[in-house]
């Protein structure tokens, strides 16, 4: 009976996104990628694909591997501030992309239309009410609420009061996703309770058997607790840039550097804003894979969020996935008994 409610509070979230469970991937560059993106999908999650700073020609062959590794929907994670946003849309269309999420700010103009001509559903993140409303009224399908529990780019509000914020208002009108220090089924059943269509998990995942993070990478999760996911700093207000959650080393030293290496540049009239928060984004791009991919614990950017605590193993995406929902059944258990 709790297994059919469980089934039943995540139906709209599973009709919506295609699949059995209404877990999606957050999309973490460098680590979302086709082998974890089918792992998720075929274990009857949700996976996202971090484009991040992928070119079109990268983004079509990451599709294209993803396919051949599941039959089953998978979506992809665009960035609004990359310079060939278009084309990259233009690659989702002709791969017949069901889903595509986009990220770091409203969509661009004619953005939305480009995504939904083909079918497509359109995802878009909420950092607050009434930029939700604006979003829906826009013609975005659904909407991710997530706090800043969680890891890479963050917002100011937590998950839990962005949740009582937003999920009142829209969830009614579209499908809500909570994410942001989700690592455990209690806190899914909670916030599908309180009228989520489903959750978004980053964390949890990163350091999955199908993940092709480096050992080192992993280990540092495995040996780190909630406090040590710490929020970037930024140190001069002419330059906006938003926080990046991640595990406090070396690098978040250098990111302090970088920042005020381009905010010169900018005062100087040497680039333009644009110019200049693509740096950073290149910047992060760049650390996160000295992490992910070389192993560089130190120097590189070890995106987590909160729920850091909660990785203690290695262990296969279909496992989190049961554990996670067999939490939240036993949740809904004792609330019914």
């Amino acid at each position: 009976m709790t297994t059919a409610k469980l089934a039943s509070l995540m139906a709209r979230g599973t009709d919506f996104l295609g699949c059995e469970t209404a877990i999606l991937c957050g999309a973490m560059s460098w680590v979302s990628e086709r082998n974890l993106v089918a792992a998720i999908s075929n274990a009857g999650g949700f996976g996202v694909i971090a484009c991040g700073a992928m070119t079109p020609e990268l983004l079509d062959a990451e599709i294209a591997a993803t396919k051949v590794l599941t039959d089953r929907p998978f979506g992809v994670n665009l960035i609004t501030m990359h310079p060939q946003l278009f084309d990259l849309i233009e690659i989702c269309s002709r791969h017949d992309v069901g889903h595509v999420v986009l990220a770091g700010g409203l969509p661009p103009k004619g953005s939305i239309e480009a995504i939904k001509q083909k079918g497509a559903k359109l995802i878009c993140f909420a950092p607050a009410l009434s930029l939700a409303k604006k979003l829906v009224r826009s013609g975005v399908d659904a909407l991710v609420v997530e706090g800043m529990e969680a890891g890479g780019h963050i917002g100011p509000v937590s998950t839990s009061v962005l949740a009582q914020e937003i999920l009142p208002d829209m969830a009614g009108q579209v499908p809500v996703f909570v994410a942001g220090g989700i690592g455990r089924g209690e806190a899914i059943a909670a916030y599908l309770e309180m009228g989520a269509a489903g959750v978004q998990l980053g964390t949890r995942f990163a350091c999955a058997t199908e993940s092709i993070a480096h050992p080192h990478f992993k280990k540092a999760f495995f040996r780190a607790s909630a406090r040590d996911a710490v929020a970037s700093v930024q140190i001069d207000a002419r330059l906006p840039v938003i926080p990046v959650r991640a595990l406090k080393n070396a690098g978040t030293e250098s990111f302090t550097a970088k920042q005020r290496e381009v905010a010169k540049l900018l005062d100087s009239g040497t680039i333009e804003m644009m110019e200049a928060q693509l740096q950073i984004e290149h910047y992060w791009a760049g650390a996160l894979r000295r992490a992910v991919i070389d192993g560089d614990v130190e120097g590189g950017s070890l995106m987590a969020g909160q729920s850091v605590g909660m990785v203690t193993k290695e262990e296969p995406v279909a496992s989190i996935i049961a554990q996670l929902m067999e939490e939240a059944a036993r949740a809904l258990a004792r609330r019914t008994a």
